[in-house]
């Protein structure tokens, strides 16, 4: 049986079980954020994804927030041998082509991103049973397949993030971390908010966002309404 630290029993002496305003849950959040380094701040979200008609509705898209994430991800880039240095220039963490496919095929997937060119994507396919679970994949859709390899590294490194909803609905992200200003983390929740309820199609009926919950990544969740 897991037992909780001195510092989360205190911390849930502040939990309530009642919806909060979100300017509210924000103070609480980076009040709990007690630990030394710089916690995240997270969204949990379940979404209805029961349609009218056809099957369930899949939300698989990228969204970039106004002010990142602050998370820093590990970005490798697949590309022909003449544009590797290209890549190397425009920020990439790790570049390359057949050297890269080898790592790949050995399972080294030391990179939290991979983008791909176009003239790539016929030799990664086959690695598909290797990258897919991790969500490593690149896809056109969310921005890592590209010849613009400066603009796709920046994006990601700017602060695009991937959204995917599970088979119950339930979708992650991250909004920022405890050194944000409030305005920066409340400004990133209300464009998040508003590109959620975009994404809503006309079959699906009744309320879209079913709930929210906000936390940090040591402290405690907070319910807040959805119209907050």
């Amino acid at each position: 049986m897991n037992k909780r630290s001195k510092r989360y029993k205190n911390l849930e002496k502040n939990k309530s079980k009642d919806k909060i305003n979100f300017d509210k849950s924000i103070d609480l959040i980076k009040s709990n954020c007690t630990s030394k380094f710089d916690e995240s701040i997270d969204l949990s979200l379940r979404i209805n994804t029961k349609q009218s008609k056809g099957g369930d509705f899949n939300l698989r898209t990228v969204v970039k927030l106004p002010n990142g994430n602050g998370k820093k991800n590990k970005i490798a880039v697949l590309c022909e041998p003449e544009k590797v240095e290209e890549a190397k220039k425009a920020g990439a963490d790790i570049s390359g082509s057949q050297d890269l496919l080898d790592q790949i095929s050995n399972g080294k997937l030391n990179f939290d991103k991979l983008i791909c060119t176009p003239g790539m994507m016929s030799k990664i396919g086959k690695f598909g049973k290797i990258l897919g679970p991790k969500g490593l994949m690149p896809n056109p859709k969310l921005g890592t397949v590209s010849n613009d390899l400066k603009k796709s590294i920046g994006d990601i490194k700017s602060g695009l993030v991937e959204l995917k909803n599970d088979k119950d609905g339930n979708l992650a992200l991250s909004i920022g971390r405890k050194s944000f200003s409030k305005e920066k983390i409340q400004e990133n929740f209300k464009f998040f908010m508003d590109f959620l309820k975009k994404e809503k199609t006309e079959s699906i009926k009744g309320e879209f966002i079913k709930n929210i919950h906000i936390t940090s990544t040591m402290g405690i969740s907070y319910k807040i309404g959805s119209k907050s």
